[in-house]
């Protein structure tokens, strides 16, 4: 298996089908430039959404002010704020005019592990603490410190953005396909994309 570093993701990695995108993000580097040093956590779950005829996305309705970025060009990422208390993250998909978007919905702590425990909250005594880092959409969010305000509409697939996505050459195995979860609205399809096997996946463990 090829394990040579490629690097940062290239808009052309976002201009297709959603669940292509869900599906090839498995795996690689969300990264966050501090003055501290690099934070980062791998891919390894995701959802996607389709756009106009997909009732669970914010794009159903049409374009407003606030998800005019996943009517814009691909590989940007549009940030909101859910149940009052956490951010998500999803980037941007398909030619501009055009609106899909992929969730971040979990990664396994790669690399800034203490300072993205710090920034949850936690401490990591034992390995199963690693989990609470960014096992969620909500605590991936926390510990890369992604906000709205801060990263609303930011360039993914920019050299000179302190938010990125990276390809360092790792390939997922084994990929697992299932229902979307925590939504209400076409909750039965199946485009919530896993490394089969990773502890670092949201929801109840099995």
């Amino acid at each position: 298996m090829d394990r040579r570093p490629v690097g940062l993701l290239k808009p052309e990695f976002f201009d297709r089908d959603p669940r292509r995108v869900a599906r090839a993000l498995l795996g690689k580097l969300l990264i966050r430039k501090t003055p501290r040093g690099i934070l980062a956590g791998r891919v390894v779950e995701t959802e996607a959404y389709l756009g106009a005829g997909d009732a669970a996305a914010h794009a159903a309705a049409g374009k407003t002010a606030r998800n005019s970025v996943l009517f814009g060009p691909p590989g940007h990422a549009y940030v909101y704020f859910i149940y009052g208390n956490h951010f998500c993250l999803n980037v941007s998909c398909l030619p501009a005019g055009v609106p899909g978007c992929v969730l971040f919905r979990a990664l396994e702590p790669v690399a800034g592990i203490e300072e993205m425990a710090r920034a949850r909250g936690i401490e990591v005594r034992r390995d199963s603490d690693l989990r609470k880092i960014s096992s969620g959409p909500g605590r991936m969010s926390e510990a890369l410190g992604i906000t709205r305000e801060r990263d609303n509409r930011k360039n993914l697939v920019s050299a000179k953005s302190d938010l990125q996505l990276v390809d360092d050459g790792y390939r997922a195995r084994r990929v697992a396909v299932t229902p979307r979860i925590g939504i209400t609205k076409s909750a039965e399809q199946r485009l919530r994309y896993f490394i089969s096997g990773n502890p670092f996946v949201s929801g109840r463990r099995r």
